[in-house]
């Protein structure tokens, strides 16, 4: 077991690498930046001394090394647009970050979830039918669609929920919605397949002929013998919801990482963009470890290979 879990960490080790210098090199080369850091009738001489203060006047290896050493003790420089530490405003902004996914993640698990175990459980009746054509509907409208849609309806015509912010729990229905709402049809659609596959196996029908209940045996017997593609497809949409919430939080005004770091992109504000992308990226790699992890538990078979 030890050895699996060196290898996953390992792995993602080399993963946030990889992401800290692509970044680095993406937020370099959408221009010279030293422009925004001086007015516009600056001299020669005080943008050279603004270059030699940033450390732009040197190579781009010398820079990312600098970069990567200050960025090991979380020091990520200052923003450019607001004058405070990057990494402290990102900080900030994290937490209505994480409430607004984990609302919509929950959200998508308990409606997801249990519409794809009755599916299974009725295939072939008008109700697995609806359930199918609901999440083909579902995955077929991107988000951003879904988002209008609701502020138009249930703002905008009804007035019954505010169009964006915060302030309430009100203020977070429609952001959350929106956000699930692809990822409940994805999750009905894998647990009825996962449901499918596993009703049709042999000890489930062994578990019926022994006389057992059918709710033991649909979520004692089946349910958790399904668990492992639930399991990787949760990671990874946690993990997507989190990233992906820059569009949501932009059209619903929600003060957090997402938001922040579209007026960091318009700013060119490089430390912020760095900062915001990294901790994201390390949410990300920690929850898909997680699962790995995880696996190792449900599955024996995966911690011996």
């Amino acid at each position: 077991m030890a050895r699996y879990v060196m290898r996953r960490l390992v792995f993602g080790l080399l993963a946030l690498f990889a992401v800290s210098l692509i970044t680095f090199m993406a937020t370099r080369l959408s221009g010279d930046v030293t422009y925004l850091l001086v007015g516009m009738d600056a001299s020669q001489e005080e943008i050279a001394a603004v270059r030699v203060q940033y450390g732009l006047d040197k190579s781009l290896p010398v820079q990312y090394l600098a970069y990567l050493q200050h960025a090991m003790r979380g020091d990520f420089g200052d923003s450019i647009k607001y004058g405070v530490p990057a990494l402290d405003l990102v900080m900030s902004r994290l937490p209505s970050t994480i409430m607004l996914t984990l609302t919509g993640f929950t959200l998508a698990l308990l409606i997801g979830v249990p519409l794809g175990i009755l599916a299974a459980r009725r295939r072939g009746s008008a109700t697995d039918l609806g359930a199918s054509v609901f999440a083909l509907v579902g995955q077929a409208m991107p988000g951003f669609w879904v988002a209008i849609m609701l502020q138009l309806l249930f703002a905008v015509k009804l007035g019954w929920l505010p169009t964006g912010g915060t302030g309430s729990a009100a203020h977070i229905v429609l952001p959350a919605i929106a956000m699930s709402w692809f990822s409940i049809a994805a999750f009905m659609r894998l647990t009825r397949s996962s449901m499918l596959e596993v009703l049709d196996s042999e000890y489930v029908k062994l578990a019926r002929v022994k006389g057992n209940p059918e709710s033991v045996v649909i979520l004692k017997h089946a349910f958790r013998n399904a668990l492992i593609p639930l399991v990787t497809f949760a990671g990874l949409n946690l993990g997507a919801l989190l990233g992906g919430a820059v569009v949501i939080e932009s059209i619903f005004a929600w003060p957090g990482v997402g938001q922040l770091m579209i007026n960091a992109i318009g700013a060119r504000d490089y430390p912020t963009v760095q900062a915001g992308v990294l901790v994201t990226a390390t949410m990300f790699i920690t929850i898909n470890l997680g699962v790995d992890l995880l696996y190792g538990v449900l599955d024996p078979r995966i911690r011996n290979e």
